[in-house]
């Protein structure tokens, strides 16, 4: 999987979102808020290019004091919302 090249993080009024950048940007309404660690998920998505539930879960994993389980349902849940936005590509 990948992140769309046209979407952003970025910060609007101290919170983190997802947005369109570009040109195309003028059709899409959404700003895709996320918390604390959806913003890390997305900025280890982003550094990895191509990314998986298990390579961001190890990730996650090695970086906070979670089990794999917990890992694994706060990535697939991210993804699933990202997927059903178009926001990644598989």
């Amino acid at each position: 999987m990948r992140i769309k090249k046209d979407f952003v993080l970025r910060e609007v009024f101290g919170k983190d979102v997802i947005v369109y950048n570009g040109l195309k940007a003028i059709g899409f309404t959404k700003f895709l808020v996320l918390n604390k660690s959806a913003t890390w998920i997305w900025k280890e998505a982003q550094a990895q290019g191509d990314f998986t539930v298990e390579s961001l879960t190890e990730r996650l994993c090695e970086e906070y004091d979670v089990t794999n389980e917990e890992a694994r349902s706060c990535v697939t849940e991210l993804l699933e919302k990202l997927d059903k936005e178009g926001v990644i590509e598989k």
